[in-house]
């Protein structure tokens, strides 16, 4: 092959992985709201929550119930979201769940990438 013919596949190689990565974002679930309960499971330490408002853009994963997943609560990260959706419950603030489009820790719960808390 030529090197022109190269660079277009090159190219067209980018832009797929490219909006591969934008529609992977896209898909992820979103919520904002109040906690109105928030669970912990002593059996295998599992921490899920559920929100007032709408679970928009679900995955087919979790397309029959509304609940949030904490991912790893034995991480790092895992223990900072616990810490936030406890404040948040505790001072009945509304905050912001974005999700990672997966069902990792729970087959039909979307695991929460980010939490934001508002004022």
């Amino acid at each position: 092959m030529c090197e022109f013919q190269w660079n277009i596949i090159r190219k067209a190689l980018l832009v797929s992985v490219l909006w591969g990565i934008l529609l992977f974002d896209s898909y992820a679930g979103d919520q904002v709201g109040r906690i109105t309960r928030l669970n912990v499971r002593a059996a295998d330490g599992l921490h899920w929550v559920y929100l007032d408002g709408v679970h928009n853009n679900k995955p087919a994963c979790a397309s029959k119930h509304d609940y949030w997943m904490v991912k790893d609560e034995t991480s790092e990260v895992g223990k900072t979201q616990i810490s936030l959706l406890l404040t948040a419950f505790a001072s009945e603030k509304t905050i912001s769940i974005s999700g990672l489009n997966t069902c990792t820790r729970w087959g039909d719960g979307e695991d929460i990438n980010t939490i934001s808390i508002f004022k």
